[in-house]
């Protein structure tokens, strides 16, 4: 195999030869599957211009941005809008806010999805399991704005929580008004609506088991702990890790609408991430490049943490995403 190598790099029509007959099978491939190839062009015509035509527009992160003069005709400034964001009053808030958001969802509803499929897993009867399976899955086609509708009414200080916590001789609290309540209730009210959507995934993991292997456990004395520990949790194990990187690289990203319907002024200490910081400085106070270079920071430590965990994930197991 090296002789051959060795050959190839030493005659340049060796490696012609190569090219044309990788040019060949390429054709003969577009031939063949053709129409798969053009049911694949909206899906790249949508990405090329919804994603990567408007990174045209990135520069302006490095532009004083005029509307009036233009992108190309914005003078430009290099860096001063980073230093202006890492300098400024709110950077540190900013990060901590949306660090704490996602580690707390990577704790706690990322995990949660899992146990959840392996409790299905372990149900016997087809029609309880479908009950659940259906009554877990409704939250998740409710809009966010129904979700966040329902927990202010809950919420309030005449609902119905605050009456339970009343009746039991506890004092009524203004859960969407106090700071500390936020995070809980922003990363729990997640968990609820995403637990069975999330479940879905690994349930299809675990479908893909070989049973001989559950067979063969329950043979050697297994019960239902020792199999779920040895079999099903090593069989999904690599979807696991690719999910694991996927939110790793959202790790500086939370969703802004949520967090729109959800905060108040009184709330922005613990309430205020990137995505809403940009929207205010951006939509409502118009500071486009400002926030375009805040939107691109948050973009590039996103890029590094995703790469960072896929390569720790390549050095310790065989599961990566690339």
């Amino acid at each position: 195999m090296a002789m051959m190598e060795n050959e190839l790099t030493a005659n340049p029509r060796g490696r012609s030869r190569e090219k044309e007959s990788k040019l060949v099978f390429i054709l003969k491939d577009l031939k063949k599957n053709k129409y798969i190839y053009i049911m694949l062009l909206p899906v790249l015509a949508y990405y090329g211009v919804f994603h990567y035509a408007p990174m045209y527009g990135l520069q302006i992160a490095f532009k004083d941005f005029s509307p009036g003069l233009g992108i190309w005709g914005s003078e430009w400034i290099g860096f001063q809008h980073f230093i202006e964001f890492f300098n400024g009053f709110y950077f540190w808030r900013l990060i901590k806010n949306t660090l704490l958001i996602n580690i707390y969802e990577l704790l706690f509803a990322f995990p949660a999805a899992i146990i959840l499929a392996l409790l299905l897993n372990e149900i016997r009867s087809n029609m309880f399991k479908r009950i659940v399976q259906t009554i877990s899955y409704l939250p998740h086609f409710i809009s966010i704005v129904v979700v966040v509708g329902m927990m202010v009414d809950f919420l309030a200080r005449d609902g119905l929580i605050n009456q339970l916590l009343v009746i039991f001789g506890f004092e009524s609290i203004a859960f969407l008004r106090e700071p500390e309540w936020f995070r809980f209730l922003f990363v729990s009210s997640g968990v609820w609506q995403g637990i069975g959507w999330g479940s879905i995934i690994y349930l299809a993991a675990m479908a893909n088991i070989d049973p001989t292997l559950y067979e063969a456990a329950k043979m050697d004395g297994a019960g239902r702990w020792k199999q779920t520990l040895h079999i099903t949790l090593p069989g999904i194990m690599p979807t696991i890790i690719i999910l694991l990187i996927l939110n790793m690289g959202s790790m500086l990203s939370v969703g802004s609408e949520k967090v729109l319907l959800m905060y108040n002024p009184s709330t922005y200490s613990t309430a205020d991430v990137i995505s809403t910081y940009v929207y205010r400085k951006g939509i409502l106070e118009a500071s486009y490049s400002y926030t375009a270079a805040v939107g691109l920071f948050n973009s590039v430590i996103s890029f590094i943490l995703i790469v960072s965990a896929n390569s720790i994930s390549k050095r310790f197991s065989e599961n990566k995403l690339w």
